[in-house]
């Protein structure tokens, strides 16, 4: 009897659905069927990928809805942000199809000409934070690119990618995108398969393990490993401004998110007035299930995730944190929007990814302090930092892939440094790590 994977509602402990895990006997066999579809998916042009994929994404058009209420159901997310999701999904893929088709374009150098090849198979092994969007930002260069792909979606959200890889492969050729499911064990055997390139989002460890089991192969690697991202608040900052987007990039997804605030540095010369802002803000974000209009903090994904964020949080507090809203005492399967001030250097929230709506401050007197506080982890996704005279100066010297100045961290190309990232992709530069570089001479 094959394995069950369960899918169940965050809000209510509802199961959705479920799909069955895919046999690791099995998965030689649906790489086989990848690359005998690939091979005929090259030889056409790129402008008739462009055409295939604008044909499958109109044909999950008339689903947005519906799949958006999956979404929500699966996920725990608002119906705002999962239409948000599923629309900008479907109608800005043949978007990055265009820009991937620029990218690829065969350009002249001084010692010839460099082309840009298919890779064969990509596998895409994917969370559950954003369940279509992260894998589809992978999914449209690899195609376009000539290549095929098979999808392991995150085991939390099954539904919905199995649900819109259905709609594109009434369109799509046969075989060309595939989904596995299953725990790390499907995963883990993809990657050890005769694939060409894995593009993971994930944790640091697991991404540590693909690294050992694609070695062998040599296999091109495209990964982003999660963040603690900092925020240092000048003491020149526009207050209200900067209050204003620490919650928002704290709170958003419900803090289920790589680039969200999770560490703030703020000059002592401000604290008290900028703790005192951020209170009143997080104060008006209600926590609801996705069919409340007010929701602006959902419930967190699973139980033992929730249970990792009030650990983090009881963690600060037994380390002399102040609780200036929420706490350790939270209704499931929410977590209440909290916001800590004195969160110490040796919290385990200034370590490790909390990934839970909880605003983290700490003070510091000189702008080289803020630096090191900021530098002193091994992520290195985003980072931010508010205030007019040294903005450029401070951004200069943070240990991060993407950095924002008096906005939230997030680019093009998503990119991380140190331990956040091997590899990166979005823009020109990175739809190219999906092709193979030919130089004709």
């Amino acid at each position: 009897m094959e394995q069950l994977i369960k899918s169940y509602n965050p809000a209510t402990g509802d199961l959705e659905g479920t799909v069955n895990s895919t046999a690791i006997k099995d998965i030689p066999n649906i790489v086989k069927l990848a690359h005998k579809a690939q091979k005929l998916w090259k030889k056409l042009s790129v402008d008739e990928r462009i055409v295939y994929l604008q044909k499958a994404t109109q044909n999950a058009l008339p689903h947005a809805e519906e799949l958006s209420i999956l979404l929500s159901k699966e996920m725990g997310k608002d119906i705002r942000r999962s239409s948000a999701e599923v629309n900008g999904v479907i109608n800005g893929s043949v978007y990055i199809a265009n820009e991937v088709k620029t990218a690829i374009k065969a350009r002249k150098t001084g010692s010839g000409t460099i082309h840009y090849m298919p890779l064969g198979v990509v596998g895409i092994i994917s969370p559950w934070n954003y369940p279509l969007a992260m894998f589809n930002n992978l999914m449209i260069p690899a195609l376009i690119a000539g290549n095929a792909v098979i999808l392991k979606p995150s085991e939390e959200t099954p539904l919905i990618a199995d649900k819109y890889i259905s709609l594109l492969n009434k369109i799509l050729p046969e075989h060309l995108v595939q989904v596995i499911h299953g725990r790390k064990e499907v995963g883990q055997a993809l990657v050890e398969s005769d694939i060409q390139m894995i593009a993971f989002t994930g944790s640091q460890t697991a991404g540590k393990d693909i690294m050992k089991r694609a070695a062998s192969g040599i296999k091109r690697l495209v990964m982003e490993l999660g963040g603690n991202d900092p925020m240092i608040v000048l003491p020149d900052a526009n207050v209200p401004m900067a209050a204003q987007y620490a919650v928002a990039a704290s709170l958003e997804n419900s803090g289920q998110m790589c680039t969200s605030a999770e560490r703030i540095y703020v000059h002592e010369s401000i604290k008290d007035t900028f703790e005192k802002q951020v209170t009143q803000i997080a104060k008006d974000y209600p926590i609801g299930s996705w069919d409340n209009p007010y929701t602006r903090v959902f419930p967190i994904i699973n139980e033992k995730q929730r249970q990792k964020i009030i650990s983090h949080i009881k963690d600060a507090m037994d380390k002399g944190a102040k609780v200036l809203l929420g706490g350790i005492e939270q209704p499931k399967p929410f977590i209440k929007p909290t916001v800590l001030t004195n969160v110490t250097a040796d919290a385990l929230m200034e370590k490790e990814e909390t990934f839970g709506p909880v605003v983290s401050i700490s003070g510091y007197r000189s702008i080289e302090e803020a630096i090191e506080k900021a530098n002193d982890s091994n992520y290195g996704l985003g980072a931010s930092v508010f205030g007019q005279n040294r903005v450029e100066e401070v951004a200069s010297q943070l240990e991060a892939g993407m950095v924002g100045i008096n906005k939230m961290a997030g680019a093009s190309p998503w990119v991380g440094a140190k331990q956040s990232g091997f590899g990166f992709h979005g823009s020109i530069d990175g739809h190219r790590q999906f092709a193979q570089v030919k130089v004709i001479n």
